[in-house]
Formats: structure tokens, sequence, C-alpha cells
């Protein structure tokens, strides 16, 4: 009877054990699933946030040049003398102040 026991004990873990990997098989599938849809949705998500970069980038680029055109001292000096009536000032518009030091106590 001994032997009996340990035969269906045997079979009885072989069974267990069987039935674990047929169970772990469909948890392991989904398991991968899940982890694809994460992979696919954050490689979508990269892509799409280097698209925005490359526009950032152009639109960064355009601003720059925007920049560097309306402070560009051509541009300031027609706008100050035809717009605004101003001239460059002749040496003898020009009037220098010293200031000293010291204070005045009223």
């Amino acid at each position: 009877m001994n032997k009996i026991q340990k035969l269906k004990g045997r079979e009885f873990l072989k069974i267990i054990l069987i039935s674990l990997v047929a169970l772990f098989v469909p948890v392991l599938l989904f398991m991968y699933a899940v982890q694809a849809k994460k992979y696919t949705d954050l490689s979508r998500e990269i892509v799409e946030l280097e698209n925005k970069q490359e526009k950032l980038i152009e639109e960064n680029k355009r601003l720059v040049s925007d920049i560097s055109i309306l402070s560009s001292a051509e541009r300031i000096e027609k706008i100050a003398t035809e717009e605004l009536g101003m001239h460059k000032a002749e040496s003898d518009d020009i009037i220098r102040v010293e200031m000293t030091g010291e204070k005045k106590n009223d």
C-alpha cells in the first residue's frame, strides 16, 4: 500500500505541476499583452513629442530671426527719423552734465 500511495502522490504532484503551468501561460500572455500596449502607447507619445519639439525649434528659429530683424540699427533709425521726427544729435546739441558725489542737505 505504501507503493501505491507513493505513486498516487507522485501523480498528484505531476497533475498539480501541469495545472500550475497551464494557469501561468495565459497569465504570462496577458502580462505580455499589457506591456506591449504600454510600449506602443509610449512609442506613439515619443513620436508626438519629437514632432512637437521640431515645431517648437522651428518657431524659435523664426522668432530669433524676427528679433534680429526688428532690433537692427537701420530699422530703429528709420522709425526714429520717419515716424518720431527724431534726428541725429549734432555736437552742439549734446550737453554734458558732471555729477559730484556731494549731496545737498536742505
